[in-house]
């Protein structure tokens, strides 16, 4: 049994038309309701929705101050790798972009470390290109106690693995793992992933259901804004959420929004969204589900993260680097997309402050569970 099973069960066509079939009074009834369901959520999501954009940020920001007070958590991504064995069409570490590939290794590893450690982080996610052969678990045994060395929590997004492999690198420091459906219509899945493993859906479908069974943490789910009709693709991110909150209530759970960004085969969205409307996505998670984490990563801008963060924001990404070696050596052109905010962490850190809010650089650790 797995997500996918319950996946099979929801019809995309149907789901579309009945999230803009909402009316007004679908919006107001799921305001005014202290706990929503998954059609309250069509309603949130709806184009009905949007002229309560105010009152909707309003019970966002309310609701995240009561769970997670005036708190956002940074992290920082460490590409190890962007060889990839696959061919994505929105991706630059796609195999048949014609860029050049570097892998870290345990050296330059140590020099990333150190680079990202001068900047206060502590909570860390690594990010390779899928490669199993030379960016395999036999890597990730070399890598992962090195790096857990220099930091308290530590995610990855990589390519899929098995239940009793993640279950290994979870005794090797792995605290959290994201991993992204990109779109949960199969049909366009099959449009933009042309080579490699990761054609597979079903089996990247059923991941977080193998994540939770080895004992992660932490998993990250979501879509890639843009590959697919945006409203019904995050509602089946949040549909995914709920079920696994049911099944696996002792995990804990993020979920990203990311637009696509610029990058090398420069893949143009087939939905568009834009500012409001993330904005709208971000209050209509929250209000859905008090406790998940919601990330912004610096693929936004740093005038949009600042205004969104009081509205329902909990972790963020600062001075990305997309490219292996990108803080001891910042070599641009090996990078997976361009990124937005481009502030050092320190500046990102004060806006957040000016805000009212207090930065954290530690995610979590082992020494506070029970």
């Amino acid at each position: 049994m797995s997500f996918v099973d319950e996946w099979k069960q929801l019809d995309w066509d149907d789901i579309r038309l009945s999230i803009y079939g909402k009316t007004a009074a679908d919006v107001e009834r799921a305001l005014c309701k202290p706990k929503r369901d998954l059609d309250d959520f069509k309603a949130l999501i709806s184009p009905a929705a949007e002229p309560y954009l105010e009152q909707m940020a309003q019970q966002s920001a309310a609701l995240t101050r009561k769970r997670f007070g005036h708190t956002v958590s940074f992290y920082i991504p460490l590409y190890l790798s962007n060889l990839c064995a696959n061919a994505c069409t929105y991706c630059g570490f796609s195999m048949e972009n014609r860029i050049k590939r570097r892998t870290l290794n345990m050296a330059e590893i140590e020099r990333e470390c150190e680079a990202i450690k001068a900047k206060q982080f502590d909570s860390i996610l690594l990010v390779t290109g899928e490669h199993e052969r030379k960016v395999g678990m036999e890597y990730f045994r070399e890598a992962l106690p090195a790096i857990k060395s220099h930091f308290s929590y530590l995610a990855m997004e990589v390519q899929p693995l098995e239940q009793d492999e993640y279950a290994e690198l979870k005794t090797l420091g792995l605290d959290a793992v994201m991993v992204y459906q990109e779109t949960y219509s199969a049909p366009t899945y099959a449009q933009h992933h042309l080579r490699g493993n990761k054609m597979d859906f079903e089996y990247r479908l059923a991941t977080p259901d193998r994540l939770a069974k080895a004992g992660i943490d932490k998993i990250g789910i979501g879509a890639l804004i843009g590959l697919e009709e945006w409203r019904t693709d995050c509602f089946f991110a949040a549909a995914h959420l709920d079920y696994l909150e049911r099944a696996y209530w002792q995990t804990r759970y993020s979920i990203s929004f990311p637009r696509l960004r610029p990058c090398e085969g420069g893949l143009q969205p087939k939905s568009v969204m834009n500012d409001r409307q993330l904005v709208q996505l971000i209050c209509a998670y929250r209000l859905f589900n008090p406790e998940v984490e919601l990330s912004l990563s610096t693929r936004e801008s740093a005038q949009f993260r600042d205004n969104v963060l009081p509205l329902g924001i909990t972790t963020m990404s600062a001075e990305s680097k997309t490219q292996p070696g990108g803080y001891a050596d910042d070599v641009p052109e090996l990078e997976q997309f361009a990124i937005s905010d481009e502030r050092p962490a320190v500046d990102v850190a004060a806006a957040v402050k000016q805000r009212g809010f207090e930065v954290v650089w530690k995610d979590w650790h082992h020494a506070y569970s029970g």
